[in-house]
């Protein structure tokens, strides 16, 4: 598991003030765990995450990598809000197996199992790169990027963003990609013939038609044009194909 920060936010308004802001409804905490994403105006990428209920608090759970910059962004916003935002030393510990006392199911898919935060981190040894890509299941700072739209990356599919909550930052953008357009980019689970480094360019009759991210047991996740991909595709010497119809 890549390293992970929990955040504490805390306050009488840390739920309105996240409402504000995140893609996903705040008031499904009181059903367990909340998955979201927090946008650009523009609507890309800036950090994906879990929010857990804890007491009057809010847990956020963020690859290590993003979190003091999420801190710092969530600090600009938060204006005259009465919340507080702090680093705990908590960890989260994950399985797929029977849940323990405490943990909250992944919202994403029944098959990423659960999450438990307190002082014991670590995970079960099950295969969550091939869980991931069998189910098309993008990681922060792998499938995740600052270029990356959320829809395109299946946050819907994932359970990571609401349509009916209202306005939060890059709605607008978001809402029109879902709404009045047709997405023509976008992750999916392809075949592959072995493994090529993440990141490597996907090519089509000489023509570049995408990017391979994880490979796991004869598939991988990959970002693709919809309409340049198709039969004899290829990254890094692996052959590639994938079908829109599934």
């Amino acid at each position: 598991m890549t390293a992970r920060k929990i955040l504490r936010l805390s306050g009488p308004d840390t739920r309105s003030f996240l409402q504000g802001l995140i893609t996903n409804d705040v008031n499904k905490l009181d059903h367990g765990l909340v998955y979201a994403a927090l946008l650009t105006p523009q609507g890309k990428y800036i950090a994906d995450f879990f929010l857990a209920p804890a007491g009057e608090a809010v847990l956020l759970d963020v690859d290590e990598s993003l979190a003091e910059g999420l801190a710092k962004r969530l600090s600009m916003y938060r204006l005259r809000a009465a919340v507080e935002i702090e680093t705990t030393d908590l960890q989260v510990k994950r399985g797929t197996g029977e849940a323990p006392e405490g943990a909250l199911s992944d919202p994403r898919h029944s098959a990423m199992g659960w999450r438990l935060y307190g002082d014991e981190g670590g995970d079960d040894g099950s295969n969550w790169n091939a869980i991931r890509v069998a189910h098309c299941i993008p990681e922060t700072s792998i499938e995740l990027g600052p270029d990356s739209y959320i829809l395109e990356a299946g946050f819907e599919r994932l359970n990571g963003v609401d349509f009916r909550k209202g306005c939060y930052v890059g709605q607008e953008v978001t809402a029109r990609m879902k709404h009045k357009t047709e997405l023509r980019k976008g992750l999916v689970t392809v075949k592959v013939t072995g493994e090529a480094p993440s990141g490597s360019e996907i090519k089509r009759q000489d023509k570049a038609v995408g990017t391979l991210f994880t490979s796991a047991d004869g598939q991988a996740i990959a970002y693709l044009r919809y309409d340049r991909a198709g039969e004899d595709m290829e990254a890094a010497g692996v052959q590639i194909s994938w079908s829109k119809e599934g």
